[in-house]
């Protein structure tokens, strides 16, 4: 059997302690997956991000992106690769998505 190389995420903000308060139920194994994706090494190499779509947030000095939990409803997650690991920035609320620049400025301390 193959072994699986995973690419190690950091969570110095809490965000799965925020998003297990703030996320909706239906929403909490989407988040899983999210994060099992996020957490597939083979995925970074391939540049092939299926469940999450991660992409690059345009318009910031820093290298963030982004990282879909529910497409539909708007729940994201934002990165920032911290090699060899992938660090958890922040997680946006469906309704306030679409101001991704917005909540970026607003926690500028964590995006450096």
């Amino acid at each position: 059997m193959a072994s699986i190389r995973v690419k190690p995420l950091r969570d110095q903000y809490g965000v799965i302690r925020d998003a297990s308060k703030i996320l909706p139920q239906e929403f909490h194994s989407k988040f899983i997956d999210a994060l099992a994706e996020l957490e597939d090494n083979e995925c970074h190499i391939q540049r092939s991000f299926p469940v999450t779509r991660l992409h690059k947030v345009r318009g910031t000095k820093h290298s963030i992106y982004r990282a879909d939990i529910d497409k539909i409803t708007g729940w994201r997650l934002h990165v920032q690769y911290c090699d060899p690991e992938l660090c958890l920035i922040d997680i946006l609320e469906g309704q306030k998505h679409d101001h991704a620049l917005k909540a970026i400025k607003a926690k500028r301390q964590r995006y450096s």
